[in-house]
Formats: C-alpha cells, sequence, structure tokens
C-alpha cells in the first residue's frame, strides 16, 4: 500500500478593507511558527483579498494579499481578520464582491474571525442562532445589526464547533492558539506560545478586559498577593488568608481584587486552580486524585465535579484529548 503523504492543513486569511493590521498578523504568527517533531509545517498559511489590490489599514500602511479569492476554494480554515467594511459595519448586508467570494467557501470548511470579523460573518448569515463573540467596546451595535446571534461580549473566544469567533485584537491570538491545542495538542501550543512569547492558554470563557474603575491611587493593588497565591494554590487560600497576605482589611482587599480582576477572590483562586489541575493533566502523569490535590482541589471527585461544569469532559478524557497531538 503506497504511503500517503501528509499534506499541511489550509489556513486562508481573508483581509477585507479597511483591515485591522494587527488583527492581520496573528493567523500568520499563531499557525506558521507550528510545526510537528520533524519540524515539518503543520500548517500553510497564506492571505487573500477580493482581489490583489493593496488592502488598506487604518494605520497609514497597507497590506499587498499575494493571492485573490480563489484561495477561498481550497481553504481548510477561513480567517477573517477585524475590518471597518461599510456594510457589515453599519448596516447589515455584504458588498457584492465580498459575498462573491464567500460563496466560493466549501461547505465544512472551518470558519474563525477576529474582532470586528465577526460583523462580516453575522451579516453573510452564518452566524444566526449561534453563539458568538466580537470587540466589547462594538457588542450594543452588533447587538442592534444582528439580534439572531448569540452574542456573549464578555468571552474572549467563542469555539461553535466550525465557527469560533475572538473578542478584539489580542483575544485573537488566544483564539488561534486554541485552534492549535484543539487540532495538535498541547506540545504544539506550547512550543508556538514560547516562540511568540505570549500565554499559552487564556480560557475562552475568561471575561474581556471591560473598561473598568481604576483602584485607588497610591494602591500598591492585589497583583503581588495574586503572584504569591499562584505558588501556594495547594495550600488553603481563603479570604482572610489573602487579605491578611496583602496587609488590607478584608472589604478593602474584595473590592480592589473585584477592581483589577473583574472576578472576586474566590472565583479567581477557583479559576487558577483548574487551570494549574488541566496543565498537571497535559504535562504529567500524575494521577487524577494526584492532580487534585496539587491543584487544591481536594479529591479526584471534586475536580471531576469542577471539570464537568467547566469543560463538559472528565480529567482522563481530557488528558487523553490534550496529550495524543503531535
Amino acid at each position: 500500500m503506497a504511503m500517503q503523504l501528509f499534506r499541511p492543513h489550509r489556513v486562508a486569511v481573508l483581509a477585507l478593507e479597511p483591515v485591522i493590521g494587527y488583527d492581520m498578523s496573528i493567523p500568520p504568527a499563531a499557525f506558521g511558527y507550528a510545526t510537528g517533531p520533524d519540524g515539518s509545517a503543520l500548517y500553510d498559511v497564506a492571505v487573500c483579498g477580493v482581489d490583489t489590490a493593496p488592502v488598506p489599514t487604518p494605520s497609514g500602511y497597507a497590506i499587498v494579499p499575494a493571492n485573490g479569492p480563489e484561495l477561498l476554494e481550497s481553504a481548510d480554515t477561513v480567517i477573517i481578520p477585524g475590518t471597518r467594511l461599510s456594510g457589515p459595519r453599519t448596516d447589515g448586508t455584504v458588498p457584492g464582491p465580498v459575498a462573491d467570494a464567500l460563496a466560493t467557501i466549501r461547505p465544512g470548511t472551518r470558519l474563525m474571525s477576529i474582532c470586528t470579523g465577526a460583523f462580516v460573518l453575522a451579516a453573510a448569515g452564518l452566524l444566526d442562532g449561534r453563539p458568538a463573540t466580537t470587540h466589547w467596546a462594538y457588542a450594543e451595535q452588533f447587538r442592534a445589526l444582528y439580534p439572531r446571534v448569540l452574542l456573549d461580549e464578555n468571552a474572549l473566544f467563542v469555539d461553535d464547533g466550525d465557527v469560533l469567533t475572538s473578542a478584539g485584537l489580542s483575544a485573537g491570538m488566544d483564539l488561534c492558539l486554541h485552534v492549535l491545542r484543539r487540532d495538535h495538542g498541547s506540545t504544539v501550543v506550547n512550543r508556538v506560545a514560547r516562540h511568540l512569547v505570549v500565554p499559552p492558554y487564556r480560557d475562552g470563557g475568561q471575561s474581556q478586559f471591560i473598561e473598568r474603575g481604576l483602584p485607588d491611587p497610591g494602591s500598591a493593588g492585589t497583583a503581588p498577593t495574586r503572584d504569591w497565591a499562584l505558588q501556594h494554590l495547594g495550600e488553603p487560600l481563603d479570604l482572610v488568608t489573602l487579605a491578611e497576605h496583602a496587609q488590607m482589611s478584608v472589604r478593602t482587599f474584595s473590592r480592589r481584587f473585584k477592581a483589577e480582576t473583574g472576578l472576586s477572590p474566590g472565583a479567581w483562586v477557583q479559576q487558577q486552580r483548574l487551570r494549574h489541575a488541566r496543565h498537571l493533566l497535559e504535562t504529567t502523569d500524575l494521577s487524577v486524585e494526584r492532580v487534585a490535590s496539587g491543584a487544591g482541589l481536594g479529591s479526584a471527585a471534586a475536580l471531576r465535579h469542577h471539570m464537568r461544569i467547566e469543560l463538559g469532559v472528565s480529567p482522563l478524557r481530557y488528558r487523553q484529548t490534550f496529550r495524543s497531538g503531535v
């Protein structure tokens, strides 16, 4: 039997004018640095436009796509970065050339958007009845234009299987790393994140950094205590213990903590413990009981309970999923 040759997954990044240059740069970087154990590229990433004319950005420069819309016909994944394209951003319509380009995408192709790229997917009717997100600053406008979309402006990204959307700007990197993780597991995504000098994982359910009031002037903040807590997740971390470490009253600590993180101290600790448990499941052979203990979640039963609620999977299934990639 002839050996089947490996073909990299084809990613087409569709630049629509005026494209947000920062968003545009994320997919080629994230997917372009993904390699297998032998150093071979796992993805073939290319940029296209509705034609090959320069695509302006709002930042005083233009991007010249190497390909026209024909690239979309053979893509396995199509990504639409943020854009200020009139129509999707103003009245819910799709300009003719863009509609023609989107019509060439094969059924079953994975679709992704970064930031306001979600407006284009929504205008094309591809998000109707589906959960999605976009930049928090444009949530009200998005909801008014596309009431059929189940918008969650608090999420960093939303994975709805074959259609995935991210919040603004840097959340696009979180989405791309999530997809890398889903496709190839933790080893690949950790290697890419290390190269790009970014965190390898932020949960899609983590809130966007929506504008909030600043802590009191002169406040040292709760960051030192959060750093300390991350080193002691296996120990009791009740509110009194955290407030004492910060040398604040419980009331002041709680107020400042919520202002800085958007979460209560208890919810934040729980989030970090679950995140650490996931890291241990991905990178060690520790038993589920020892993972639960090391993350401060108590028992294996408690870890299973929290993972079922937060992720819908058991610890063992999670480990199998994210340690099965290359």
